[in-house]
């Protein structure tokens, strides 16, 4: 039996090109495109999606996420701000449920390759700073995937001592996640770009991503609809299932 998917958000630039995808693709098919006035839980009754794909807005992503999940629906969430305690309770109520569903900061499959090496890297050199550049209208700073891959760095190296330099402007040394700088661009002319830079005494290695296009994000898309059905629990980052 082919998928049944439904978009919720599905009038944002993400949401619309999601739609699209799914609608193409030969093993999926597209049976709701909800937008801000849909009620949701009405919706997936209406429709009875296998899969709800989110991509609202952080204000509205984790009561959508808590609906989607009561009403036993594989979900896959790309909308970002998500805290940790909301994750810590989503991931319990799947985990109770046996519900598959993907939190997905970062749908590029070359963006999750760039933290996965990253994360190798920081077993040698623990020294690390983050710099991600966004559209001006992204609504969140740091993105989450800044925020995930400073998680994965942390989780690879070392303990370090901290440089205590002084800001003669507060934040002028980026926001701190778990000890590693996070330096939030936002101008016009970015859609999404970031770049991972490891210090040693007279080196400096620099890993760097630059998404031009929204479609680079529907593989990864692709590959979250494939892999949530067979999953049991909440699983955060898409990275953990690319091997």
């Amino acid at each position: 039996m082919i998928p049944r998917i439904a978009v919720n958000g599905a009038q944002g630039k993400m949401g619309s090109i999601t739609a699209k995808t799914i609608q193409e693709h030969p093993k999926y098919k597209l049976v709701g495109e909800f937008g801000r006035h849909t009620e949701l839980r009405e919706a997936i009754k209406n429709s009875q999606p296998d899969i709800v794909i989110d991509f609202t807005t952080a204000s509205a992503a984790f009561e959508n996420a808590k609906t989607i999940i009561d009403c036993g629906i594989h979900a896959i969430i790309g909308t970002t701000g998500f805290t940790p305690q909301q994750i810590s309770t989503l991931k319990k109520t799947c985990a109770r449920k046996k519900l598959g569903v993907i939190i997905a900061p970062n749908f590029s499959i070359s963006a999750l390759l760039l933290m996965r090496i990253a994360k190798e890297v920081a077993g040698y050199l623990p020294h690390v700073e983050i710099i991600e550049s966004h559209h001006e209208k992204k609504a969140d700073a740091p993105s989450g995937t800044a925020i995930k891959t400073a998680e994965l760095l942390n989780q690879a190296r070392a303990k370090t001592k901290k440089f205590n330099s002084h800001e003669l402007i507060s934040g002028a040394r980026g926001a701190d996640k778990d000890g590693i700088p996070i330096h939030s661009v936002r101008l016009p002319g970015f859609l999404a770009q970031e770049e991972i830079i490891f210090g040693s005494p007279g080196e400096t290695l620099h890993l760097k991503h630059n998404t031009i296009d929204r479609n680079a994000f529907m593989p990864g898309v692709i590959l979250a609809c494939e892999k949530v059905q067979l999953l049991s629990t909440l699983v955060y980052g898409l990275e953990e299932l690319l091997f």
